[in-house]
């Protein structure tokens, strides 16, 4: 199974993450999206995806029924977690439970898996433009420090995503970002860093850039990944995840 374990949580000692790949050749390779899917919103069966979770935290030696996920809406809303469950138009998840994993699904968008080791407060973000743009990182980051997290102690990962090479957008999309994130030299049309702009907000909200982990891997361009811009309604999604070891 290909996953990827982020360096950055390696000494956390009471933190566990990790992000899945696309694994297309090696779980439903026959499958309406081929791949370990785990979009609660795309076209694949429900049982499709509940077996794709199983197969993970079996792997994982983790308890599925415990699983936190987030009904995705491309928003900022958080929500404060303290027992499993899918919950509702938000984009971010937050807790202290020990033993409550937070998933994210994405597909081209960042997920973004957080801790406070110190405190063991842990938040997993989505954040496609149109969050991040609307804030859920500091929204997310804001919501951690009512739960008494601090910035200075938070280690971050970003997963891959889009990067500024394919993200190719309109005028409309453009004028929402600060000038230094997009780039309208280089293209026939604008393309934005939505990693860089992800990290700078990280930075305003006072995390320290030697804990911050940001992928360089891009899911347009490697087919490792599952990506929406390059697949559309084929397209499964990852899963990044997080949790407080019990």
């Amino acid at each position: 199974m290909d996953l990827i374990y982020p360096e950055i949580f390696r000494n956390a000692e009471h933190i566990e993450g990790l992000f899945t790949a696309a694994n297309k050749t090696r779980i439903n390779s026959t499958g309406v999206l081929k791949g370990m899917n785990f979009g609660i919103n795309t076209d694949e069966e429900d049982q499709v995806i509940s077996e794709n979770f199983n197969r993970l935290f079996a792997h994982l030696g983790w308890e599925k029924q415990k699983v936190s996920l987030a009904r995705q809406v491309h928003g900022n809303r958080i929500a404060c977690v303290e027992q499993a469950g899918i919950y509702e138009d938000c984009d971010g998840l937050v807790t202290a439970r020990p033993g409550l994993p937070l998933g994210i699904q994405v597909a081209d968008c960042a997920a973004i898996l957080v801790a406070d080791p110190l405190k063991n407060i842990i938040g997993a973000f989505h954040a496609g433009w149109r969050g991040a743009v609307s804030g859920i990182v500091p929204e997310g980051i804001e919501t951690m420090m009512r739960l008494r997290a601090e910035p200075k102690n938070c280690k971050v990962y970003i997963s891959p995503c889009i990067t500024l090479q394919n993200f190719e957008v309109g005028e409309e999309v453009a004028a929402q970002f600060p000038d230094e994130y997009c780039d309208r030299e280089n293209f026939n049309k604008p393309h934005i860093d939505l990693k860089k702009f992800i990290y700078h907000q990280l930075l305003d909200c006072g995390l320290l850039e030697e804990n911050i982990e940001s992928s360089t891997e891009c899911t347009v361009s490697n087919r490792r990944f599952f990506s929406y811009r390059r697949e559309r309604s084929e397209a499964g999604r990852m899963l990044g995840l997080i949790k407080i070891k019990s």
